[in-house]
């Protein structure tokens, strides 16, 4: 039986390079694609794959969102993370988030077979560059991530995904109709969110998110 993989990545050129790799690996296919998280997170319900190649950079929904969504409706689904950056903090959050392996960019075209191999086999792959103490470090230290959110401003899922959206400038309408919202409700939902967050503009908000890993300036 085929190893079935979803690669999900907002840039077409990437995501075909990709999608490369994988089909021409005897025994894998590509059964699904996506453009951002959202369609990432849709796939996976649909076609049921074996693992999914997530950017952790994608408009709508990120990667990091998307991979806790997909892991919280199907556990068994594999989750591989690719990213432009190997920071400690970005590592954490994508430990933190359940993913199986953790790729970057750069090294895609040399280890994406290896990482799948591993994850394919029930192994934890992060990319050569990733240096060990700083992953040694964070699964055996105790309290949350650096960089995270007091606990009295811990954000729901829901309220990630609004703060993404607002952080990349999309519009109260856009976002209903993205969320299955009423402009009202997201309205609501931003005015509790700057109280929450104690931020009164926006420049805030998307500092904010970029700074724990919501949204991104790749």
């Amino acid at each position: 039986m085929a190893f079935r993989v979803v690669v999900a990545d907002d840039h077409e050129v990437v995501r075909r390079g990709l999608c490369e790799l994988v089909a021409n690996h005897p025994g894998w296919e590509v059964c699904g694609e996506a453009r951002d998280g959202r369609e990432a997170v849709a796939q996976v319900a649909s076609v049921r794959p074996d693992a999914i190649i997530l950017d952790i950079a994608m408009p709508n929904l990120n990667g990091l969102e998307a991979a806790r969504q997909i892991l919280k409706n199907d556990p068994k689904t594999k989750v591989l993370i690719l990213t432009l950056h190997g920071s400690p903090q970005v590592i954490q959050y994508v430990v933190s988030a359940g993913a199986r392996g953790f790729l970057l960019k750069s090294d895609a075209v040399r280890d994406l077979v290896s990482a799948l191999e591993a994850i394919q086999e029930g192994k934890i792959y992060f990319t050569s560059k990733v240096a060990s103490t700083v992953l040694d470090g964070y699964l055996h230290k105790e309290g949350p991530p650096v960089g995270e959110m007091p606990a009295s401003r811990q954000l729901t899922a829901r309220e990630r995904e609004i703060v993404q959206l607002l952080a990349e400038g999309k519009g109260v309408a856009d976002i209903g109709l993205a969320l299955s919202l009423s402009p009202r409700t997201v309205e609501t939902y931003r005015a509790r969110l700057m109280d929450k967050l104690d931020i009164h503009d926006m420049p805030g908000l998307v500092k904010l998110a970029i700074l724990h890993g919501i949204t991104s300036l790749e």
